[in-house]
């Protein structure tokens, strides 16, 4: 199966861009980043700018579509609403107030 070249989901600095063509290429981000501020800095007749500026637009984004889902699910995701997956908690155990001999 070939791998789709698109913008990283994961590694992202700006856009993923970079990251991408990583991970299109099978190398470390790192490297593709260092090689790219290189050329970019050091040649005059290579406009780094313009050309990561023109990766970020055409390049397709790397993330999975989310379907049809409801944009209400992830609302209130924060309040004290019961999670059936959630790990409940241990009940907190009694303790006796009246032992001050440690201090």
């Amino acid at each position: 199966m070939k791998k789709r070249l698109a913008k990283s989901p994961n590694n992202i600095v700006l856009t993923g861009s970079l990251a991408g063509i990583a991970e299109w290429l099978g190398i470390d981000p790192t490297i593709v980043r260092v090689l790219f501020v290189i050329i970019s800095f050091f040649s005059a007749a290579f406009p780094g700018v313009l050309v990561y500026i023109i990766l970020a637009m055409i390049m397709p984004s790397g993330r999975k579509s989310r379907g049809n889902r409801n944009p209400y699910d992830n609302y209130n995701r924060n309040t004290r609403n019961e999670n059936p997956y959630r790990e409940q908690r241990k009940p907190a155990e009694k303790v006796d107030d009246d032992d001050w001999s440690d201090f």
